[in-house]
């Protein structure tokens, strides 16, 4: 480097003068090879095609993560085969089930449909009135299935099918039962 020059440049404005500082070797070399990548990065994927997009990769993880699930999948059996009604499928009036469906109901329904099924942000369970249908197999397939519309999620599977047969079991037993601060009727009212 040399020590004689002047840093100062010759011309000022505003009462500035600038300053002629020689940037270090490293940053300068640093700046020409992010250039250089950026170059070859741009013609790579944008220009000649070569590289798969960002697209490409996603779809090609989602298809590694599918593959990798299917031989799981065809060991376990189909969640909504399992969870189907049976065609005689009906309430269960057994005390321990629906003790087991009140407990299941408190800890994952309680939240949208209050502690005594009168209704919060989801509907009131105990009257006669059903959006999805007054029958028990609609319940439960309400249950199944969910609403995502309404922000119900599907309980299929989270729920295993005898405990989705007792909360629909302990929310038939509720029909007609008068909770403090129902919510207001929604839907058709059943035998209508």
């Amino acid at each position: 480097m040399n020590e004689n020059r002047d840093p100062i440049l010759d011309h000022e404005v505003d009462g500035i003068t600038e300053l002629d500082n020689k940037l270090p070797r490293w940053w300068v070399w640093l700046f020409n090879l992010t250039t250089i990548f950026a170059v070859i990065y741009m013609l790579y994927f944008h220009v000649l095609d070569k590289g798969p997009s960002q697209a490409q990769q996603y779809q090609n993880e989602v298809a590694a993560a599918q593959a990798a699930q299917a031989p799981v999948a065809a060991t376990t059996p189909d969640a909504t085969s399992a969870a189907a009604p049976a065609a005689s499928e009906e309430p269960s009036r057994d005390e321990a089930v629906l003790a087991q469906g009140k407990q299941i109901f408190t800890l994952n329904c309680a939240v949208c449909h209050g502690q005594n099924a009168e209704g919060l942000i989801g509907p009131n369970l105990c009257d006669d009135s059903w959006i999805h249908g007054p029958a028990f197999a609609d319940n439960l397939h309400t249950i199944r299935e969910g609403v995502l519309a309404k922000g119900m999620i599907s309980w299929k599977a989270v729920l295993k099918p005898d405990d989705i047969l007792a909360v629909g079991s302990y929310i038939y037993s509720l029909r007609g039962s008068n909770p403090p601060n129902p919510k207001a009727p929604e839907g058709v009212k059943a035998g209508s």
